[in-house]
């Protein structure tokens, strides 16, 4: 699908949606600041709660009303058969609120994420941390950029694998709550590395600025959870692919589940030489 056949530019796209995405941070925040969240468990076993609805109600409302001919994938979307949008040249593809986990334990590590797909790759891509009102941002051929508050946009990019006592170190990041056994175990390719973890996506945006080197995704995703990251991160200069080093796509399959990847940085590295995956 080439990208002309979308009716409207990627920068006027990526402008209107930072602003969502702020919106929708607004609605979080009101929850987060209130005594109800309305906790509720879905039918995978993943919590629910009133930010998630409300982030939701405002990305589709903004979105359908801004671009109405693009279609809206999002994590609370209900009734969307794979018939309907297997159809679908591009869409948008939106987690309301990424780490709501994080979000019910009040540590700060949430997100809103949006991502604009076309023909199965991500080519935009926004997350905005509403408590940290830090938004990282980028779209195919614009860069990648992080802009914290009002200050001004910083271009963002991956590091090249800096050394230690002779040896590549790796800063490794993690999920606070999924894999991290085998995680510890991926590190032991490496002679020197330490290990981090943060919640939501912004796990990959640590690759995309450069303050990490790898994350290893080695526990169950959604499409929503990485499709806006991936457009960030490969603007950035890394790559976001499955264990076998192919690319992760979109709304190619019925299921809308990932399978594990990796987040890579320095692309002057030999990551499919070097590493060895725990099974």
């Amino acid at each position: 699908m080439e990208m002309q056949q979308l009716n409207y530019s990627l920068s006027t796209i990526l402008e209107q949606v930072i602003i969502t995405s702020k919106k929708a941070g607004q609605a979080i925040m009101e929850v987060y600041n209130s005594d109800d969240f309305d906790v509720q468990i879905k039918g995978d076993e993943s919590p629910l709660t009133k930010a998630d609805l409300a982030a939701h109600n405002a990305i589709i409302s903004d979105l359908e009303s801004k671009f109405p001919d693009i279609p809206c994938l999002s994590e609370e979307s209900t009734g969307i058969t794979f018939e309907q949008r297997q159809s679908w040249p591009y869409c948008f593809v939106i987690d309301p609120l990424d780490g709501t986990k994080e979000f019910i334990a009040r540590n700060d590590e949430f997100t809103v994420n949006i991502a604009l797909v076309v023909a199965g790759k991500p080519v935009l891509g926004v997350i905005y941390a509403p408590v940290l009102d830090t938004v990282y941002y980028a779209a195919k051929e614009l860069g990648a950029h992080k802009q914290v508050g009002n200050e001004k946009a910083d271009k963002i990019s991956v590091r090249t694998l800096p050394e230690k006592e002779g040896n590549k170190h790796f800063t490794v990041v993690a999920s606070r709550r999924h894999g991290l056994d085998k995680v510890e175990t991926l590190c032991q390719n490496f002679a020197s590395f330490d290990l981090t973890s943060r919640g939501s996506s912004l796990k990959m945006c640590l690759v995309a600025e450069g303050s990490a080197d790898i994350y290893p995704r080695l526990a169950p995703t959604s499409e929503w959870d990485t499709a806006a990251a991936q457009a960030i991160v490969e603007q950035a200069g890394g790559q976001l692919l499955k264990l076998d080093f192919t690319e992760l796509t979109y709304n190619q399959k019925e299921s809308l589940l990932n399978p594990y990847f990796l987040v890579l940085g320095d692309p002057e590295f030999n990551w499919k030489g070097e590493l060895v995956i725990p099974e």
